[in-house]
């Protein structure tokens, strides 16, 4: 029986991954900063798919809450197989209007955790010559669209970049980069969300079926849903000035209330 860290366990995107590798017959590591929620959710899944459930209680925002987990991750006794960073929040507001220290500890939860978490895992993954990163960006990174945004981007250059480096080391890398997703995200982050179309919602249980999907076939990126793709391939196409500009209205309109 393999094992899964999944950061950011208790909710969204992450409580989605370990619902579905606990019903693989995954054992579970679920680490968040909620320990009560953490113990419910760990008895569940148990409970339901009769795997071990270990939870981990850490603030990734803090020196203290990384060093944790880095250290569960290089537990040689009890190794992890895959790992899901998922943690992650958004801040409200745009650029000035964000009190700096918010910010950093968004770069410190997104980028330092994500690096740290990553080289912690993959080290011993390496030597076992199998395993695997999940680390979940968004689509946000491929749009000059604020500090979130560029947190999301540098998490996809650094995963594509170390699954380049990993080639042929039975360990494979993947960012996963989904768009609006039915989470505790925008409420926690206090933004209104009325005004997003009913079309650009993705299911998160679906959005984590289509991301195993595309870790087994090896891609180092995925966009898990045909609308974003097709949106991502425009913006590609799109010149660099215009796209700033609109991007920057979508914020406004479809952004923090």
């Amino acid at each position: 029986m393999t094992t899964a860290l999944i950061t950011g366990a208790t909710a969204g995107i992450g409580a989605a991954f370990a619902r579905r590798l606990a019903g693989d017959g995954h054992s579970v590591v679920l680490v968040a900063r909620d320990e009560k929620r953490l113990r419910e959710q760990a008895t569940e899944l148990h409970d339901r798919h009769g795997i071990e459930a270990e939870v981990l209680s850490a603030d990734l925002a803090t020196e203290e809450g990384i060093a944790a987990v880095e250290a569960r991750l290089t537990d040689a006794k009890h190794p992890v197989d895959l790992l899901v960073n998922n943690a992650g929040f958004g801040n409200k507001g745009e650029y000035l209007e964000v009190p700096m220290a918010d910010e950093l500890a968004m770069l410190k939860v997104h980028c330092e955790a994500v690096l740290r978490l990553t080289t912690a895992a993959v080290r011993g993954m390496r030597e076992r010559r199998r395993g695997a990163v999940v680390n979940v960006a968004s689509v946000a990174a491929f749009v000059p669209r604020g500090t979130y945004g560029a947190s999301k981007a540098w998490v996809v250059q650094f995963t594509q970049g170390a699954a380049r480096d990993l080639a042929g080391s039975g360990v494979r890398l993947m960012a996963l980069c989904p768009g609006f997703v039915r989470t505790e995200f925008h409420q926690r982050a206090g933004m209104g969300t009325d005004n997003i179309p009913g079309w650009m919602w993705l299911d998160a249980d679906k959005l984590v079926d289509a991301a195993m999907k595309d870790l087994t076939r090896g891609k180092s990126l995925s966009i898990p849903d045909p609308r974003y793709k097709a949106m991502m391939g425009a913006v590609k196409l799109a010149p660099r000035g215009l796209l700033g500009g609109l991007t920057s209205r979508t914020g406004r309109k479809y952004g923090p209330q």
